[in-house]
C-alpha cells in the first residue's frame, strides 16, 4: 500500500492546538494569514501556519511568512508543508515567502521543497530596558529561506 499525503485548509485554532501539543520550542501563533494541514490516512500529521512577516523590513504587502511549522514526525510531511505553503501564497498573489529556522536545525526540509537560503540573523532577545519582553522563543541565530514563484 502506499503512502500519500494530501492538504487540507485549517483553523487557526487547530493549528494551534497541533503546535502546542508537537512543537519542539514555540509556543501558538496569534494570528495568521492561512494554516494549512498535512493529512495521511485520515490523520492530521503536521500543520503549516503562515502570517505577516515577523521583521518590520520584510512585512512589504508581497510578502508571507511560515511562522510556525511543525509535524509528529511523519516522513515528508515538513517538505510536502513548505511547498503547499508556498503554492498557496503564490496563489493569493503574494511574491515571496520566508521563514526562519534555528542555526542548529539543518533546512534539508526546505532545500527539498525548493527553498533557498537567503541570510541569517545574529539572534537575540526582543526585550529593551524602553520596553522589556518575557523570551519565550529561542534567541540563538537563525537562518532566514525563501522561494519565490
Amino acid at each position: 500500500m502506499s503512502r500519500r499525503l494530501s492538504h487540507a485548509r485549517i483553523s487557526l485554532a487547530d493549528a494551534n492546538a497541533f503546535v502546542t501539543e508537537h512543537h519542539r520550542h514555540h509556543t501558538r501563533a496569534v494570528g495568521h494569514l492561512f494554516s494549512i494541514g498535512a493529512i495521511e490516512a485520515g490523520k492530521l500529521v503536521g500543520v503549516a501556519i503562515v502570517g505577516r512577516p515577523v521583521a518590520r523590513m520584510r512585512d512589504d504587502g508581497e510578502t508571507a511568512e511560515v511562522t510556525r511549522l511543525c509535524t509528529d514526525g511523519t516522513k515528508d510531511a515538513c517538505s510536502f508543508l513548505y511547498g503547499a505553503a508556498a503554492r498557496a501564497a503564490f496563489a493569493l498573489g503574494f511574491k515571496r515567502i520566508g521563514t526562519y529556522i534555528l542555526q542548529s536545525e539543518n533546512g534539508v526540509s526546505l532545500k527539498a521543497a525548493g527553498w533557498r537560503l537567503i541570510g541569517e540573523t545574529k539572534g537575540g532577545s526582543w526585550s529593551r530596558p524602553s520596553r522589556g519582553r518575557d523570551d519565550k522563543h529561542p534567541t540563538e541565530p537563525k537562518f532566514l529561506f525563501e522561494v519565490t514563484p
